[in-house]
């Protein structure tokens, strides 16, 4: 069987999911959605040295979800593209029925337990 090739609007769509692939990024997200903050901030959020949470800052932007502007000596952040915001809902979606899953699946590990007990 042939394989087709990955189209290049597949790989960006893999280079944007890439870099939202990250706890770190996720926050800095979440922390956004709230407002514009400095990366100061946002080092700060995240526990880590503002070279860190810029490198995070800095696959947001080139992935097109965040925008900076430079005021001085600080850098702000915001969001760019606030729809992705979406995508935490789909993600919980997603959770939510996987542990539905294993809700189920566990339930039918005790039910065939107690039968064979009784067996």
């Amino acid at each position: 069987m042939e394989r087709s090739p990955v189209s290049s609007h597949l790989r960006e769509q893999a280079r944007i999911l890439k870099a939202l692939a990250h706890p770190g990024r996720l926050r800095i997200l979440q922390e956004l959605a709230e407002g514009e903050r400095c990366v100061c901030h946002l080092a700060a959020l995240l526990g880590v040295r503002v070279p860190t949470a810029s490198r995070h800052l800095a696959l947001l932007r080139e992935a097109g979800i965040v925008e900076d502007e430079k005021r001085g000596a600080q850098v702000f952040y915001r969001l760019r593209t606030p729809c992705v915001l979406n995508f935490f809902e789909c993600v919980a979606a997603v959770q939510e029925s996987r542990e539905e899953t294993r809700r189920r699946a566990r339930k039918r590990n005790r039910n065939s337990s107690s039968l064979r007990g009784q067996a």
